[in-house]
């Protein structure tokens, strides 16, 4: 097999092989962690053959000189490869969408320049998103997404705190950033998550259903990240521990009268919503907590608080004033800074040591990143059960899960946990023992390499097209195809009520179009009645047909029509027939058609019209219907098919396999079934006489509306897109 060429891009974090700036600000968190992580486990695995890091170039005086070092070397199969755009200046995330097709343009160009076109693409975050999607379309090469924080949420929450829309989009840019997510569910691959529960977050966007999605629980460094009480074998590396720990201890030490008490630890961002106040509330109102335990906590790095972004001064001042409000002092440490890179680890093993506890209020954690970390520390945690964490600890028992708004609950856990000794060695064996077991990037970079292979094997078409045409004389694809036009047959190509406007001209491009031009059919028809199509109006062959309602595709060579088994093999990973139809024969008012409409991915059914009720079929599927397309049309045909199975899929499947760039495929349509070929940069032809469900769709930089009916607005089109003159 051969091995993989992976391009991971994290646009706006700083990147360094010299040890990452975790807490510099609001974009240097857990996402830059993950993501430099995931590359360097990548680039250990048997089956990779180099991994790609992109991000951008920056040339700032404030900031480290290696943010300006073009390609900085990781490992031999590892680089870190940056891009100038929008200037040299560090730039929050917000202010970098304006100039990600210039990021993209010069992404392109150092690929070609140093001859290193990935197999494969991974983004991360929704400026990323957009790059991926816009490189893939250009380079036929597939790719999944990781979103880690989501625009819709960011916007709803900003609303329901009382800011105005027109004030957070100049800010934030959400226009951007959500049509950048919901393109990344269109066009990638797949989309990993950390958890289940997080694919859930993703039904808010319109595109949910058109993605795929894996939950890949993210890794830890299980060489950083070990119980308190590993001795280091390495004497120089076991005394460089023992440095850091002993300026770890000073640092906390200073804030408190007796540093020898077990601690409370809290590590995060200063972020509001990661809900520091109420642990400060919670052990400020509490004397027994407070005789019991000291309260640490690590509120990322500072200088001076009134220099920092408004969002973190905020939170950081309101820290130092419950410390106050409570008179805290000696009981409670809030060190300026830490050593992201190398201290961390430390930090949980010395709260170990002491017999303290780790705790995460967050109001939402998609994941839980600190939580597998001080588990497998040996350090017990307690933990908000809104997101991930509520999926790590049933599997880890390894701590408590409280409502972060509950102050009883939590104080009641934290008691619990410092005062019963099993309770808590039973809390820190298993912590230990099963995060190695369960969260290790080993066992993640395993699985995601799976899941690149396979999604490769079955949906771009490498290794299928070796198999399947080694026998088969194809020879209008033997050429160079630069352009593909596709088109909808009924109420697009042939309207016989208008006499079918246009049709003979078209026909007369059609069959002197050069070599470089591709054309394919696209219907709900069956392959019989697309045939018949073809033979009735004497049409010039088509390359592809895309037929019964995009479940199959098929090849023209000038007398067969050949199937795409690889097109079937995509399909049927997610699909069963035979199920879907035993549970559908619970629906009264539906009819199997004959057997000719019927197909291996295709279940087609007479409905009646007055009867219809989308909910009593979804009911029936059970919880398998989110995998199906349910496609009723004319008020009596009603098809069954699998929820990949569509034109724009088919024709994405396409210009993968035959190296058609996307841009460069115009589709024609009349109906609103049609929309789903004018996806991402496929350009799209409305004709003339389309349907009410196209009724408001207007002109614009990828989508024309002829006027004129069928064929003859098809040519409109093409000559408004400068194929023809």
């Amino acid at each position: 097999m051969k091995k993989l060429r992976i391009s991971l891009i994290n646009i706006h974090g700083l990147l360094k092989g010299s040890g990452l700036e975790i807490g510099r600000d609001a974009d240097n968190g857990g996402q830059t962690k993950y993501v430099y992580e995931l590359a360097e486990f990548l680039s250990q695995h048997k089956d990779v053959e180099h991994v790609h890091l992109f991000t951008r170039l920056i040339d700032d005086p404030a900031l480290s000189p290696e943010y300006a070092v073009p390609v900085e070397i990781i490992n031999e199969k590892l680089d870190i490869r940056r891009i100038p755009f929008l200037g040299k200046k560090y730039k929050a995330k917000e202010e970098l969408w304006e100039g990600l097709d210039t990021f993209v343009n010069g992404v392109m160009q150092h690929i070609k320049q140093h001859n290193i076109y990935p197999d494969w693409i991974h983004s991360h975050y929704g400026d990323a998103g957009y790059a991926a999607a816009e490189l893939s379309a250009v380079l036929n090469i597939p790719f999944a997404h990781t979103g880690h924080s989501l625009g819709f949420y960011k916007k709803k929450k900003l609303l329901e705190s009382g800011e105005s829309e027109e004030d957070i989009e100049k800010k934030f840019k959400f226009k951007a950033r959500i049509a950048a997510e919901e393109k990344t569910l269109e066009l990638s691959e797949f989309i990993v998550t950390s958890t289940e529960q997080e694919i859930e977050t993703y039904k808010a966007y319109k595109n949910f259903e058109f993605g795929k999605y894996h939950a890949i629980s993210p890794g830890i460094d299980t060489r950083k990240f070990v119980p308190y009480y590993y001795q280091e074998p390495d004497s120089i590396k076991h005394m460089e521990e023992t440095q850091r720990k002993y300026w770890v201890s000073e640092t906390v030490s200073k804030f408190l009268t007796n540093p020898h008490k077990p601690i409370i630890l809290a590590l995060s961002r200063p972020d509001r919503h990661k809900n520091l106040h109420t642990l400060i509330d919670v052990y400020g109102k509490d004397k027994e907590l407070q005789s019991i335990a000291n309260l640490v906590i690590f509120a990322g790095i500072r200088k001076d608080i009134m220099k920092m972004p408004e969002s973190e001064k905020n939170v950081l001042t309101d820290l130092l004033l419950l410390m106050d409000k409570y008179d805290l002092y000696g009981k409670m440490a809030i060190p300026k800074k830490h050593d992201v890179e190398n201290e961390v680890s430390i930090i949980y093993r010395y709260a170990a040591e002491k017999r303290g506890v780790f705790v995460n209020l967050a109001l939402h954690e998609n994941f839980g990143l600190t939580v597998i970390e001080s588990a497998s520390s040996g350090l017990p945690v307690i933990v908000t059960k809104n997101g991930g964490p509520s999926e790590i600890i049933p599997v880890c028992q390894n701590g408590e899960l409280v409502d972060p708004q509950d102050e009883n609950q939590i104080k009641k856990a934290l008691i619990q946990v410092l005062t019963d000794e099993n309770k808590w060695k039973y809390y820190s064996n298993n912590g230990a023992t099963n995060i190695q077991k369960h969260y290790s990037w080993l066992s993640h970079v395993d699985q995601y390499v799976d899941l690149i292979n396979e999604n490769l094997s079955l949906s771009s078409g490498l290794g299928i097209k070796k198999q399947q045409y080694t026998n088969i004389n194809i020879g209008r694809l033997k050429r160079k195809v630069e352009n593909l036009l596709v088109s909808d047959i009924d109420g697009t190509l042939i309207e016989p009520k208008l006499n079918n406007p246009g049709l003979e001209e078209l026909k007369t491009h059609l069959t002197n179009r050069t070599d470089k031009m591709a054309f394919a059919m696209a219907s709900g028809r069956n392959l019989e009645l697309v045939k018949k199509v073809i033979n009735e109006e004497q049409f010039p062959l088509p390359d592809f047909i895309i037929c019964s309602v995009g479940t199959e595709i098929y090849y023209t060579n000038g007398t067969d029509y050949i199937l795409d088994k690889g097109w079937a093999k995509f399909l049927s990973g997610r699909w069963k027939r035979d199920d879907i139809e035993n549970r559908l024969k619970s629906i009264k008012w539906i009819k199997l058609q004959e057997e000719e409409a019927q197909n291996p991915y295709k279940i087609s059914y007479y409905y009646e019209k007055e009867h219809y009720n989308h909910e009593e079929l979804i009911t029936a599927l059970g919880t398998g219907w989110y995998k199906v397309n349910i496609i009723p049309s004319h008020g009596q045909f009603l098809d069954f098919i699998p929820k990949r199975a569509s034109k724009g899929n088919a024709i994405k499947f396409l210009c993968r396999k035959w190296s058609i760039p996307l841009t460069n495929v115009i589709a024609a349509g009349d109906s609103g079934n049609d929309i789903d070929m004018f996806r991402g940069p496929v350009k799209g032809i409305i004709v003339g006489n389309r349907s009410a469900e196209l009724a408001s769709y207007e002109t614009n930089k990828s989508i024309y509306v002829a006027k004129s009916a069928a064929s003859l607005g098809i040519l409109e089109g093409l000559k408004h897109y400068k194929i023809i003159k």
